[in-house]
């Protein structure tokens, strides 16, 4: 991860800002790759739920489009280089990728699991940015803890028989 040459006096530590930026490359992978999942499950789902499931997944990856923003910027604010690259999120992220069509079913578990992931991402560095007092970055993995929850509760609401 690469840093400005730019001298900062923020109160935060330059190692701090590093290891939290770190943390949030991270999440910011895992936020782009639900994207692209949840946006490739919008285009290719198929079966009874169809509407409902289209419309849902539509509003859930444009807030990650959203969302995917507010962190690189929140990286840039530290004044670390945001990892954009498909090679550096593939790299970082802990959600795979998929190279099939589930049906309808199995997308919604998979996002799920993908929301969830997201979840422990930003939960993982929330004490980091506490022991810095990074208040700013605390508020926004919790705001997104929060978002994550929320649908994940949806989604997995759609499994229940």
């Amino acid at each position: 991860m690469l840093t400005q040459t730019i001298s900062m006096n923020t109160g935060i530590s330059e190692k701090d800002r590093q290891e939290i930026a770190e943390g949030l490359s991270k999440l910011l992978a895992d936020s782009y790759t639900l994207y692209l999942k949840t946006h490739n499950f919008h285009w290719n789902v198929t079966g009874p739920m169809f509407q409902t499931l289209h419309l849902m997944f539509e509003q859930q990856y444009m807030e990650l489009a959203l969302a995917v923003d507010e962190i690189a910027e929140r990286i840039r604010a530290l004044g670390v280089y945001a990892p954009a690259t498909y090679t550096a999120f593939s790299r970082l992220s802990s959600i795979q990728e998929e190279n099939d069509i589930p049906n309808a079913e199995n997308m919604i578990r998979l996002l799920v699991e993908g929301q969830e992931s997201v979840i422990r991402t930003a939960r993982s560095v929330i004490p980091v940015a506490e022991a810095a007092h990074d208040a700013p970055t605390a508020d926004l993995l919790t705001r997104r803890m929060e978002i994550h929850e929320k649908n994940a509760w949806m989604l997995r609401s759609l499994l229940e028989k």
